[in-house]
């Protein structure tokens, strides 16, 4: 490179060269990131949920996303969590109450069918236990619902304790590189207003005049960053679409298993109890007043028979009977 002095027209010669020095930049991610940086993450944490107008008055500057609808997207999905905590408690108290009415139901059964055993009259014998076997098998479409309706409960808390969770820890990374990113942003804009302060008033700055590598430095790390903050976006933004679809897809298939397991329930009480339509029953009240005296103690030696063979296996039957039924197992459920 030549140099032709001033006020010289004669072309300088061959020999005469120029020298540029210059400072080669190594970019260390690890340097760009200083404690200045990480203070400015923990702030721009703090400011994330602050008003403007609470941040302006607290004096915080700040760096921020225009027209970021991830924020809208992560308030559906805490709406959509709530809908689903919602319904699992719901369901919940359903299965508790259903397995009471079954329970109800099948001692009516038990009542009715002691009733129509110790009949004298054979016609009115046969209506109770008629009525007693609809009772119980009312109690056994009780149980079959809460057999159906339960899976319900699976499969939202798999959305709710674990694709959701997992969602959000998604978002948590992806926070910590958007803070990292308003950080650089921030710090080069201060870089900047210093070097427009230190020309306008004249004065260098040994930062500039050294080859202003630190800026430059903060410039590939603010690259770098911007490069990981829009990887982590495009993540996020493809999982919270996956999971609004399965929460579609999934709160319709839930919601029909639902409305249809109650409805065969319905259909199928309603079908038994028009069968056992056996009322008005007649019953001899007189004879059997007259029987109970003579028959009494009889029955009364039965029932101390039957309160000895449950209190010998009175653990076994209570095990079997909740074998039957699967009770714990249906209302128990967490």
């Amino acid at each position: 490179m030549s140099i032709v002095e001033p006020g010289s027209w004669m072309s300088p010669s061959p020999q005469e060269e120029a020298v540029i020095h210059y400072n080669k930049l190594q970019a260390d991610p690890r340097q760009g990131k200083s404690l200045d940086i990480v203070l400015k993450k923990v702030k721009h944490r703090l400011v994330e949920n602050m008003s403007s107008g609470t941040a302006d008055a607290l004096g915080l500057s700040r760096a921020i996303l225009c027209n970021d609808g991830l924020v809208k997207r992560l308030e559906e999905l805490e709406k959509t969590a709530e809908l689903y905590k919602g319904l699992m408690e719901h369901t919940k108290r359903l299965l508790r109450a259903f397995f009471e009415l079954s329970q109800t139901h099948r001692a009516f059964g038990d009542v009715f069918s002691v009733i129509g055993v110790r009949e004298p009259q054979a016609a009115a014998s046969e209506a109770f236990v008629k009525f007693a076997d609809a009772h119980r098998n009312i109690e056994k479409f009780g149980i079959q619902l809460l057999k159906t309706i339960k899976p319900m409960l699976h499969d939202l808390n798999t959305y709710l304790h674990k694709a959701i969770p997992d969602t959000k820890l998604t978002i948590r990374k992806y926070l910590d590189v958007k803070f990292e990113y308003l950080s650089y942003c921030l710090k080069v804009k201060e870089m900047d207003d210093e070097e427009y302060t230190s020309i306008a008033m004249g004065e260098p700055m040994y930062r500039v005049c050294t080859g202003n590598y630190e800026y430059r430095l903060v410039l590939r790390c603010r690259q770098e960053a911007r490069a990981r903050f829009a990887k982590m976006r495009k993540d996020v933004l493809e999982k919270i679409e996956l999971l609004d679809q399965k929460h579609v897809q999934d709160i319709v298939f839930q919601l029909q298993r639902f409305v249809s397991g109650m409805s065969r329930y319905y259909d199928e009480c309603y079908a038994v109890l028009k069968e056992a339509d056996v009322f008005p029953i007649e019953v001899d009240l007189s004879r059997t007043m007259t029987n109970y005296g003579s028959q009494s103690q009889a029955y009364q030696d039965e029932e101390e028979e039957e309160e000895e063979d449950e209190g010998e296996g009175g653990g076994r039957v209570g095990v079997v009977r909740r074998a039957e039924n699967g009770a714990e197992k249906l209302v128990d459920d967490e």
